[in-house]
């Protein structure tokens, strides 16, 4: 049996654009996705904690170093500039890989600047990390 799990996710990255006229995705600066673990064309999760909505899409990569958070075609009605949300990864592991699996969680500032990179491990011992 596979697992659909959480490998990877930006948390509270700042909405920079969004395009209503584009065909779709979600573009995100490439130092994000590249230490969230996510790569071009990958399917990821949107959630607004604004409206608490979700969206899955692709994502496509933006310069390194821009910040660009851009929500590409219909998702441009939901997701508004200024608005923080977590981009998450997933995917989908054997019994075995789920259990050695470590998300990567990517902090980012108001400008999605990097602010801390955190290796998720199974808490296991009653709340404490191993």
């Amino acid at each position: 049996m596979l697992r659909h799990m959480c490998k990877g996710k930006i948390h509270r990255a700042t909405v920079t654009q969004a395009e209503l006229d584009y065909v779709g995705s979600i573009t995100i600066d490439s130092k994000l996705m590249k230490e969230a673990n996510i790569l071009p064309y990958e399917m990821v999760q949107i959630t607004s904690l604004r409206n608490a909505t979700r969206w899955k899409t692709y994502a496509l990569p933006a310069p390194e170093g821009s910040g660009k958070i851009c929500l590409n075609g219909p998702p441009a009605h939901l997701f508004q500039p200024g608005d923080i949300v977590i981009i998450l990864s997933m995917g989908m592991f054997t019994e075995e890989e789920a259990s050695q699996l470590v998300p990567r969680v990517v902090f980012v500032d108001g400008e999605n600047r990097i602010t801390g990179i955190q290796e998720h491990h199974l808490i296991t011992n009653g709340g404490e990390s191993p």
